[in-house]
């Protein structure tokens, strides 16, 4: 009766064993991922959640992990931050400047778009900021390479009236 106990105890300790060692990498994948949301979290921000690392006069912020772009007055005031959709060609982060624009156009994904605004090129990509006229802000095809970074309608118009050609872009991670 003991060793049948005895080895009821081993048997169950090796099961325990083994699902801990198999759920390792879960769990390894789940601190990997928090301590990233916590440097996230600890990321310097400046007044109205602006990165800290942003530049500085009057410029368009775009926050590549945040999917946000901040419009910011010559004052450090932000007149504006909303959310965005990337595109599948993402700049690099630094600093540019707006190149055209145009009113209304078809996009790279076949998408009516208004109020575009381009600030950057990768390779044969164009990358800027719009607003498709059905309003839709739909995840981008990952099989395509499109430079639109996507914006809700209304974004889309104050956008149009403070980034004119010339005006400063930055980009952070």
């Amino acid at each position: 009766m003991v060793a049948g106990l005895t080895a009821a105890a081993l048997t169950g300790v090796c099961f325990l064993g083994y699902r801990a060692a198999a759920g390792a990498p879960a769990a390894e994948k789940a601190r990997a991922d928090a301590a990233a949301e916590e440097r996230q979290r600890l990321k310097p921000r400046g007044p109205q959640g602006l990165p800290a690392e942003s530049g500085s006069g009057t410029r368009v912020v775009y926050d590549l992990s945040e999917r946000r772009i901040w419009l910011v007055n010559g004052d450090r005031k932000v007149a504006r931050s909303f959310a965005v959709m990337p595109s599948t060609v993402h700049p690099r982060p630094g600093s540019y400047s707006v190149t055209s624009r145009s009113g209304q156009v078809t996009g790279s994904d076949g998408v009516a778009i208004e109020h575009v605004v381009r600030f950057a090129h990768l390779g044969d990509v164009v990358i800027g900021f719009s607003a498709a006229v059905n309003g839709s802000m739909a995840e981008p095809d990952p099989d395509r390479k499109t430079g639109g970074v996507r914006m809700m309608r209304s974004d889309g118009d104050v956008m149009w009236r403070f980034a004119t050609v010339g005006s400063k872009v930055i980009v952070v991670p």
